[in-house]
């Protein structure tokens, strides 16, 4: 049996103890009678203390202090941290040409993805050209989103940006360049992905790939299709300086301390070589087993997506994610176009045996933090900021976050 715990030094029960309002949480609190996910165990029965909106000590049994909010038993696990979702395009624009304004599909999409135990949320900003799937990618459109997230103020989730830049975009490099040049010096180091959808690359290595997603799910009939593929390939050729000439820069900015750069759908081993070479940090969405293991022998971080491990293979035919946490080659789960999917996907791996609980956790919270860089987020431990997930596990197979915490 645990012995009694006390808490922290310079903590007394009123300074713990204070009233609940509608909204944040109060600067000095604790929780108690939760199983607590720390990043190699379960401590049942603990109390969770916090002050000044910081994580102050973790207790295990019976504690001296008054405790402001009773777990009921319930897991409580860090906020989960989203590095990449592109789900915010879609609320943007619910259903073809049916456009609502981005300040409430934020809203609205805010609601969503704190119900699911998100607190830290990277929106996919498509510095692009393209329309793929129903959605429109514009450059500006890009960067009225980047706004919107910067002014947009919440108590529920931190929202942040994941500038995903086509390489063979000059509009869109034009235009991420203006994004980062207004930006104050001193804020936050920016994450920016850098992709190449062209056919025959990355995520549609085999060009069939793209073919039918443009039949399935743009509605185009197979002439016009094997059309556009063929001339998304012949404008790559074409195209190829600009290329360079994005990538270039992309490394200057990494070298300026500017952005942290990941490279998104990897496919072979020369990618990540690549992608290392320019200051790269992290591989994102690895499509093959030889890229993924390339990563990890140049100390990149591995990105995978949730939905992947929910339906035990990827969406365009390239390697199952699932196989890839098998066998240790995933750092962090993110929701791509699925923002409620990081729990169902990291329950799904501990259900499974692939990994332990606080494991599977991990791959959303401490992996994550990793990825974007985030040192004070991502795990319980003493100094971290107090962003909590409370979790019931106790209502069938798909556990739930019930409630989010997330300290000022």
């Amino acid at each position: 049996m645990t012995a009694p715990a006390t808490a922290p030094a310079g903590h007394s029960a009123a300074q713990t103890a204070g009233p609940w309002q509608l909204g944040l949480p109060p600067a000095h609190y604790a929780v108690r009678s939760v199983r607590a996910v720390l990043p190699g165990r379960i401590v049942h029965g603990a109390t969770v203390v916090v002050r000044e909106g910081r994580i102050a000590g973790i207790l295990e049994g019976r504690a001296d202090t008054v405790a402001d909010l009773n777990g009921n038993n319930l897991l409580l696990a860090p906020g989960f941290i989203d590095v990449h979702s592109d789900a915010l395009e879609g609320e943007r624009m619910p259903r073809a040409h049916a456009e609502v304004p981005l300040e409430f599909a934020l809203a609205s999409y805010e609601g969503r993805i704190a119900s699911a135990g998100t607190t830290t949320m990277f929106h996919g900003a498509a510095f692009q050209h393209q329309t793929a799937r129903g959605l429109t990618r514009r450059a500006h459109l890009a960067l009225e989103m980047c706004l919107a997230v910067d002014e947009h103020l919440s108590y529920r989730v931190d929202h942040r940006v994941l500038h995903r830049l086509d390489v063979l975009s000059e509009e869109g490099a034009r235009t991420l360049k203006r994004r980062l040049d207004a930006l104050p010096e001193g804020g936050p180091v920016q994450l920016v992905s850098h992709e190449d959808h062209t056919p025959g690359q990355g995520q549609y290595a085999d060009p069939q790939v793209m073919f039918r997603s443009l039949v399935d799910g743009d509605g185009l009939n197979p002439a016009a299709a094997q059309e556009q593929v063929q001339r998304l390939i012949r404008e790559r050729e074409q195209n190829l300086h600009i290329r360079e000439a994005n990538l270039a820069w992309l490394c200057d900015e990494v070298s300026r301390g500017r952005v942290r750069l990941l490279g998104h759908d990897p496919d072979s081993a020369e990618e990540i070589s690549a992608l290392a070479t320019r200051g790269g940090a992290v591989a994102e969405f690895p499509t093959t087993l030889a890229a993924a293991q390339a990563a990890r022998e140049q100390g990149l971080s591995i990105v995978a997506g949730a939905p992947n491990i929910l339906r035990g293979l990827s969406h365009s035919g390239n390697i199952s994610a699932r196989e890839l946490v098998e066998v240790g080659l995933v750092d962090a789960l993110a929701s791509d176009y699925l923002p409620t999917g990081l729990l169902a996907a990291a329950a799904l791996l501990a259900k499974r045996g692939v990994l332990t609980f606080p494991e599977a956790v991990g791959l959303i919270t401490s992996g994550p933090a990793r990825v974007a860089g985030l040192s004070d987020r991502g795990a319980l431990k003493e100094g971290l900021r107090a962003d909590f997930a409370l979790v019931d596990d106790s209502t069938g197979e798909w556990p739930r976050a019930v409630a989010t915490l997330r300290s000022a």
